[in-house]
């Protein structure tokens, strides 16, 4: 798909939207309002927004923990998500589950997982499913750094190859699983590299250049549609925050960071400033339109906040719903 003004302005807003909503669930743990925890991807927003580009309407997507992003970037409802992520009962789940167990059946969202690397064999076997039934839809499977050292990535990877599904595997990067940097977790850091094991193309990208990411999924999607199989994409990103949201408040949450790391990505790196001024440079944006731009999603996420806050909560008996015994 040829990528439009249009096109180029609403993945900005879409950018724009997961970061507001993000650094308000943020504010909102602070002040202990949010059941449990959740993990949000401040910095990462143009590796959620170019992948769910590239994708058609009936396409499959696996996500992770850090899903907020993924759902929203997909167009989901924002009132319906923090309704979610603040355990009420008007949420995509009932408020069952929370920041990590989020859905959007309508979108071709199952369901993002709290368990590191738990979705990567799900989205094996969606592409599995979706073979045999001989549909033209693809499955686009989330997963970070520290997932590709766990023994599901290198299973998952190894059968989809072998039975050419049509799923796609995308790495965000983000350097640090938890508080561990890549240097000190996996002997070779091109993760994008261990492709060539599985006998499957491999991409590493810049995962702060939404362009970058929506091209590299494009073609993998496109292959993978053709019958050619999965491909392994790699984007190099950041996280702007911590591993969860408890851990940004916790003394010395970000000590494991070389010094001014964080400000230098923060300064010069930031995702959004990047694809804001290269819009500037296209002129199809100002500084004007880029602030009316932000005020609308913040006023979105006021929206929504008030839908979250005035719905009820699960009713107790609710524990016995959607269970299989």
């Amino acid at each position: 798909m040829e990528l439009t003004k249009d096109n180029l302005l609403d993945m900005y807003r879409r950018m724009v939207r997961i970061r507001i909503f993000e650094e308000g669930i943020a504010k909102f743990d602070e002040q202990g309002i949010i059941p449990g925890t959740g993990h949000v991807s401040v910095g990462e927003e143009a590796v959620a927004v170019g992948a769910t580009t590239a994708m058609g309407d009936k396409d499959y997507l696996v996500s992770t923990h850090r899903g907020h992003g993924h759902l929203l970037a997909r167009g989901a409802s924002m009132p319906i998500i923090l309704a979610e992520v603040l355990g009420k009962a008007t949420g995509c789940t009932g408020g069952k589950g929370g920041s990590m167990h989020l859905s959007d059946f309508d979108r071709y969202i199952l369901g993002t997982n709290g368990i590191v690397g738990g979705g990567l064999n799900i989205a094996g076997g969606l592409g599995l499913a979706m073979k045999m039934q001989k549909t033209d839809q693809v499955c686009l499977c989330f997963f970070g750094d520290g997932a590709s050292n766990r023994g599901v990535f290198h299973e998952g990877l190894n059968l989809a190859s072998l039975w050419k599904v049509p799923t796609v595997y995308l790495c965000t990067n983000n350097q640090y699983a938890m508080t561990l940097p890549l240097s000190k977790s996996c002997a070779n850091q091109d993760i994008s590299a261990r492709a060539v094991a599985y006998d499957i193309p491999g991409y590493r990208v810049d995962g702060t250049d939404v362009i970058a990411v929506y091209e590299a999924v494009t073609a993998a999607l496109e292959r993978a549609r053709e019958g050619k199989g999965p491909s392994l994409i790699e984007a190099i990103s950041y996280r702007l925050r911590g591993h969860s949201m408890r851990m940004d408040r916790m003394p010395g949450g970000s000590s494991y960071r070389p010094e001014g790391e964080m400000e230098d990505w923060w300064e010069n790196k930031d995702p959004i400033k990047i694809f804001q001024q290269k819009l500037k440079e296209l002129g199809y944006t100002t500084d004007e339109s880029a602030a009316k731009t932000l005020s609308e999603c913040q006023q979105e996420f006021r929206e929504a906040t008030e839908f979250a806050q005035n719905s009820p909560e699960p009713k107790p008996e609710s524990i016995y719903e959607w269970i299989y015994a």
